[in-house]
């Protein structure tokens, strides 16, 4: 895992959980990977084990990782397919209507918002 910092804003087992939800969007952690063990992660990063645990369970209760016997927590084949799914809908359902609303209120249009990117692909 790499360095976390933790904010107020929401609880530290939650802020884990995500923060493992982000590495397996971003591919770092791929199906099949081991997560590092409970003891481990609290260790590193000075939490309570029943913190941890907590994050982990919660993953596997939404099947993205598995439970493995005297193993540990095994990130599962569907964790990647049902993380974008989600996070899409949860993007175009919560977060999307709060950008458009502010892309109308700047009076942004098509080429505004794309002028940025296509100047960066031709540099």
């Amino acid at each position: 895992m790499t360095a976390i910092q933790w904010s107020d804003g929401a609880p530290i087992y939650r802020q884990l959980k995500d923060r493992v939800i982000a590495m397996m969007l971003d591919g770092l952690l791929k199906p099949g990977d081991a997560l590092p063990s409970v003891r481990q992660v609290a260790a590193e990063y000075q939490l309570n084990p029943i913190t941890v645990s907590r994050a982990y369970q919660e993953l596997a209760d939404e099947a993205l990782v598995e439970k493995r016997r005297g193993l540990g927590m095994y990130v599962t084949e569907e964790a990647a397919k049902k993380l974008l799914s989600s996070e899409r809908d949860r993007f175009l359902r919560e977060e999307w209507p709060l950008v458009l609303e502010r892309i109308q209120r700047l009076g942004l249009n098509m080429q505004d918002l794309l002028g940025p990117a296509k100047q960066g692909g031709e540099a």
